[in-house]
């Protein structure tokens, strides 16, 4: 947050009789007191007792009229370390504070407005700030619910020295923290969905296929003689070359079903909340790992969108991409529809390589139209969340605990890699049950071949 003076506060342009209003319990007791005394001289008729009513009364008002007609001009700026944060951790907020008048400031009080969930309403007092001084405070803020909060904006109390009157004034701007899920570091293990692999084995792919459908471009300082096309040097009068073949970059969708109807619970222990959290880690891991990703929620949302194809890739330009992937989970909340088929939609315009789902409670509709999503990808992989489980301590009736494997096993049926999430589940392990099921129980081994690059990924979860 940047700006020059404080903004006056809709009730302070009503003028003096606002200013009244700022009178503190002192400043009160004084006027009244004094009134008192006044009333009480005039009915005995003490004279000494009106001199002291008097000054017991003038002395607020002299403050509120003195108060009133200061004029500051301070200069304050607010800067988020970091601004965006996993839910769990710190940021530090900075506040610097300026005097840009040519007078020194008296006692003043800097209040910054932050949400509740962020903490306590931090409050500072700054001592008399010099003419061009400047004073820095900072506070820390924390929350373990992700979101968007605003943090602003400051106020400044301006009071006497005899603590009678204060009067509130603020700046308009404000900043937001944004709380992201948290992420979880992932192992490696053995992924499928690229193109046949990708790294010292990956597949290349020319524009088009057959020697004669070869896309061309124009001839650049330092490429090979041997690339020249001839038979389009000829028809274009000026020297062209093949084009160089270009890696296929493995891809892979993280869907994310946030229907309100497959969750039960809230708060930062639920299903879905654990949900959110492991789609955020899932994204970062596979953009680490070289993959071009999107995410893909139920109702058909699709980040980053249409760029890239849809795709967002680990490279220094995808960057805001990912932050917006992240900027999305943080404030992700349940959808209203009531099936799976919008996302469906999205997954059946062709092969989308490795999809990775995480699914709360499916019903025999639901898990049918999971079941069609595999046709439309490399391999498929699901994290499903019983609320059976979640709500009911983990020990849920016969007939849910049977209901619930039987869309487990229909997952499996058709293609799917498909894991059952206890509650409060780590995603490794989960990540590490998902691979030992994929290799019937030798997971374990496979997990470390992948850690010495991309050229150890092959095979895949199917």
């Amino acid at each position: 947050m940047q700006g020059a003076g404080p903004e006056a506060e809709p009730g302070e342009r009503n003028g003096f009789r606002a200013a009244l209003s700022g009178l503190t319990t002192r400043g009160r007791s004084f006027l009244a007191a004094g009134l008192a005394a006044g009333a009480c001289a005039y009915i005995l008729g003490q004279g000494d007792l009106l001199r002291v009513g008097l000054l017991l009364a003038v002395l607020p008002l002299m403050c509120v009229i003195v108060l009133y007609r200061t004029r500051y001009r301070v200069a304050g700026s607010r800067r988020l370390t970091p601004a965006r944060v996993p839910a769990g951790s710190e940021a530090r907020v900075h506040l610097r504070m300026e005097n840009v008048s040519r007078l020194p400031t008296g006692l003043l009080m800097l209040q910054d407005r932050v949400p509740y969930v962020l903490g306590p309403r931090p409050r500072f007092v700054l001592d008399k700030v010099e003419a061009g001084g400047r004073r820095e405070v900072s506070y820390r803020v924390r929350s373990d619910l992700r979101g968007r909060y605003p943090l602003g904006p400051l106020q400044l109390r301006l009071t006497d020295p005899f603590g009678m009157c204060e009067l509130s004034r603020s700046f308009s701007a404000y900043d937001t923290l944004t709380v992201i899920p948290r992420v979880e570091a992932l192992p490696p293990v053995r992924l499928t969905g690229e193109a046949n692999g990708y790294g010292d084995g990956r597949l290349r792919s020319l524009a088009l296929a057959g020697e004669d459908d070869i896309i061309p471009r124009g001839y650049r300082h330092g490429d090979d003689l041997r690339r020249v096309h001839w038979r389009s040097t000829a028809r274009h009068g000026e020297l062209m070359v093949r084009r160089e073949e270009q890696p296929q970059r493995a891809r892979c969708t993280v869907l994310l079903d946030t229907r309100r109807s497959a969750y039960a619970g809230a708060g930062p222990d639920s299903a879905f909340e654990w949900a959110v959290s492991a789609a955020a880690s899932s994204l970062v891991h596979l953009l680490e790992r070289g993959f071009s990703v999107r995410l893909l929620t139920d109702d058909g949302t699709s980040v980053p969108g249409d760029g890239g194809g849809g795709f967002a890739g680990a490279t220094q330009e995808s960057a805001d991409a990912a932050g917006l992937m992240m900027d999305t989970l943080a404030v992700v909340g349940h959808s209203e529809g009531g099936g799976l088929s919008p996302s469906y939609e999205v997954l059946r315009g062709g092969n989308e390589g490795l999809l990775i789902a995480f699914f709360g409670d499916l019903d025999e509709e639901q898990a049918a139209v999971a079941a069609q999503m595999r046709q439309r990808s490399g391999g498929a992989v699901a994290f499903v969340t019983d609320s059976t489980l979640w709500t009911e301590g983990g020990d849920p009736a016969q007939a849910s605990r049977e209901r619930a494997e039987e869309r487990l096993r229909l997952l499996r049926d058709a293609g799917w890699t498909a894991v059952s999430v206890p509650p409060g589940a780590p995603l490794p392990d989960m990540w590490r049950q998902a691979e030992a099921q994929r290799t019937g129980g030798a997971g374990t081994k496979s997990m470390r071949t992948g850690t010495s690059g991309m050229s150890g990924i092959s095979g895949g979860w199917s």
